[in-house]
């Protein structure tokens, strides 16, 4: 497809306006170039989409933007985890968990093993919100008012930090 040089030298003229603007997207250098690439190809492929008398800036900042948040919610739904595991406290373990290494598995080991040792009023609740429920979500289905569900979840925090404070 051949662009027009128009086209091509308004593009080049704001090439250093479009590499700050995807640097502050991404705050990372790297990026923010490859970002300035993806965005300067998508318009240039897109030459016959851009309707004249029309903001050219903002055409082009937008393409920016809408490659950003694509990119971003991609990022994202490939780190989401689907855990089927029975062990409802994995699920908010960080891709760098650390589970890889024989000493990272052994002190998940330790914990589960120490949460396990817990009596299920502070067990139960405990793992529910390491699981994402909110305290209102484990008051209801524990029929505990919300004030004993957070109380229940401070001292079992405390009493496992007190537990696995080793491993720190």
């Amino acid at each position: 497809m051949a662009t027009s040089k128009s086209f091509q030298q308004k593009i080049l003229g704001l090439q250093a306006n479009l590499l700050s603007f995807a640097y502050q997207l991404t705050t990372n250098k790297e990026e923010a170039q490859d970002l300035l690439q993806d965005t300067t190809l998508k318009a240039l492929d897109n030459e016959e989409k851009f309707v004249d008398n029309t903001n050219f800036k903002g055409w082009i900042f937008t393409i920016m933007r809408n490659i950003f948040i694509n990119n971003y919610r991609m990022t994202v739904k490939k780190a989401t985890v689907i855990d089927q595991t029975e062990d409802l406290f994995h699920l908010n373990i960080s891709q760098d968990s650390g589970l890889e290494t024989p000493e990272g598995s052994y002190e998940v080991k330790e914990i589960s093993k120490a949460l396990n040792a817990f009596s299920d009023e502070y067990r139960i609740p405990f793992n529910m919100y390491v699981a994402g429920y909110k305290y209102h979500e484990i008051a209801e289905k524990m029929n505990l008012p919300v004030g004993t569900v957070k109380s229940r979840i401070f001292f079992a925090r405390k009493k496992l930090r007190d537990q696995l404070k080793d491993f720190r």
